[in-house]
This record gives structure tokens, C-alpha cells and sequence, in this order.
């Protein structure tokens, strides 16, 4: 039976082009969905085997929506994958870049884009939507009417919706980069390769001055680096937050796993969503001490002591 993958569709974003990285259509399922959430949710009600999201963007940081999604439990990142992003001004064939007083664009796509846009169409305004590629679709049917003059798309986009190119290369950083992870349901766990990271989602105690040391601590005393951490509001009430954690290591490593019962016995929920692959393929660095073999040296040491 062929996996099923869920993304952001539809044909053309830049999640096709991750899922693309993932695996070929010709191999698996591409089920394109209107937003993030519903990828997630189908994985989730088993209509998906797994989804593609992006969740973090060099430039502007956390796509929250995802997060808060992963925040409630029941899905696990398996792999990330890494994709350069850049953005063509695309409208219909009759109009020209004086014409444009309205420009379509996914919110995270305009904030890439916005000192372009400033520089050179100080005007113009802003109409959000789900997907930067779904505007193109809309240009591309000629007998739609639409609320916006052009749109701000994936290159890609334009080999599925001939448009006419108004500008290339519009945003704002040449080098901005796109995370995006494979989720599914929670099961068998990558193999650690050296190089990996850790995900996790971590509550603090209500109103307990120094809450947030103490998980850190967890951490730092078991030489485990951070290289994300987000709060997000829990939702219930006010003051009251979560952190999204990407930690450097896999749960494999003892520090890791160290570190996980010391977040366990001094937080009231930590939620484990999984141990994969960096992207990047850099090494984690061990620090003295802190290697597997230092923990299992350090527990015989203290069971010699024990006399078990």
C-alpha cells in the first residue's frame, strides 16, 4: 500500500517542493490540503499516513500555527528538510507592475518580501491568503474574478499556472531558508545518526518563582544545547505558556534521556515529539562528561558503591 503524505497545496508551494525532497509522486500519495492544520488533522484522523509542514523560516521565524497544532499531542516529526526560499511577482497577461495597487500573498510570504514591496511599491496592499500558490491558481483562471492585481509566488508555481512575471528575486533576504517537517503518528523512532535533534513541548509550574531555570537546568547540567525555544500561550487563561523546544541530540543518547526524566520530575507535562535527522547533517557536539559511555561509567560507579 503506497504511504499517503498531506501538504500545503496545491501544486506549486514550497511544500511540494519539501514533500518532493521527502518522497516522489511516483512512489507515494500527494494529498494537498487548504491549510497546515488540516495536513496535521489528516494524519491524525488516519486519512494521511503523514504531512509536510513548515515550521520554522529563517527570516521569520515560527510558523505558530504549527507549533500550537503539535503543541496538543498525538503526532511525531520524523525527518526535516531544508528549502530555499524566493518569491516571483506574477498577475495575468494584460496587467503591468503600474497597474498593481493590491497584491495577494501568504502572510509569512509578505513579511519576506515587505522592504521590496516598500522600496518599490510603497502603495500597494495587502491580501492574505492560505497559500501563495492558490492565488496563482486563481490568476491562472481567466474567467475568475479576483480581489487582488497580482501575487506573490513560488517560482515553481509558475510552471503549473502560466502568469505574466512583473519582477523576480522580490525578496527581501537571498539567502532565507524554510524548515519543514515530516509528521506522523507516534511509532518507531529514527535510528540517532550523530546528528540529530530532539522536539519537544514542555509546561512550567504555575506561579513557582524560578520554574523557568529549573527546566533549563535539566539541559544545561546534562550538556544538551538548545537551538529553539518558543513560548506559546497554553490557551486556557491568561499568563499561562508552553515551550517549543528543538534540542541537539536523540533520545537514544542518555544524556538525552537524562534529560528528559529531570524535565519529567519537575514538570507537569512534557510531551515527546521526537528524536530525527538534522537537516544540515552537522554532528552534535558531546561535551566531556556528558557522552553515553560517561553516564554508564558514572551508574556502574555508583552500583559499585551500592555493592549490587
Amino acid at each position: 500500500m503506497r504511504a499517503r503524505y498531506a501538504y500545503l497545496g496545491p501544486a506549486g508551494t514550497f511544500t511540494e517542493a519539501a514533500l518532493r525532497l521527502v518522497a516522489s509522486p511516483h512512489d507515494v500519495d500527494y494529498l494537498p490540503q487548504q491549510h497546515v492544520v488540516a495536513a496535521l488533522e489528516a494524519v491524525r484522523s488516519g486519512m494521511a499516513d503523514f504531512a509536510v509542514v513548515a515550521i520554522e523560516n529563517s527570516v521569520e521565524g515560527a510558523v505558530t500555527v504549527v507549533l500550537d497544532t503539535l503543541s496538543t499531542g498525538d503526532l511525531a516529526i520524523v525527518r526535516e528538510v531544508l528549502v530555499p526560499v524566493s518569491f516571483s511577482l506574477a498577475a495575468r497577461a494584460d496587467v503591468t507592475l503600474s497597474d498593481v495597487r493590491r497584491v495577494a500573498a501568504h502572510p509569512h510570504a509578505w513579511a519576506q518580501c515587505r522592504r521590496w514591496l516598500i522600496a518599490n511599491m510603497p502603495e500597494v496592499e495587502h491580501v492574505s491568503q492560505t497559500s501563495n500558490t492558490v492565488a496563482a491558481q486563481q490568476l491562472a483562471d481567466s474567467g475568475r474574478e479576483v480581489e487582488f492585481d497580482a501575487a506573490l509566488v513560488p517560482p515553481a508555481a509558475l510552471e503549473h499556472y502560466p502568469l505574466r512575471v512583473l519582477a523576480e528575486q522580490v525578496a527581501d533576504n537571498a539567502a532565507a531558508v524554510t524548515r519543514f517537517v515530516v509528521v506522523g503518528r507516534p511509532g518507531d523512532i529514527p535510528a540517532p545518526t550523530g546528528a540529530d535533534k530532539t522536539t519537544l513541548v514542555v509546561h512550567l509550574p504555575d506561579n513557582e518563582a524560578g520554574a523557568l531555570l529549573t527546566m533549563l537546568e535539566q539541559f544545561a547540567t546534562r550538556g544538551v544545547n538548545l537551538s529553539r525555544i518558543e513560548s506559546r500561550p497554553i490557551g486556557d487563561e491568561l499568563g499561562r505558556y508552553l515551550f517549543s523546544i528543538d534540542a541537539e541530540g536523540h533520545l537514544a543518547e542518555a544524556r538525552m534521556a537524562e534529560a528528559l526524566m529531570g524535565l519529567h520530575r519537575v514538570c507537569p507535562v512534557v510531551r515527546f515529539l521526537g528524536s530525527y535527522p538534522r537537516a544540515d547533517g552537522i554532528a552534535n557536539e558531546v561535551r566531556p562528561g556528558t557522552s553515553s559511555a560517561d553516564f554508564a561509567a558514572a551508574r556502574q560507579w555508583v552500583a559499585d558503591l551500592r555493592g549490587t
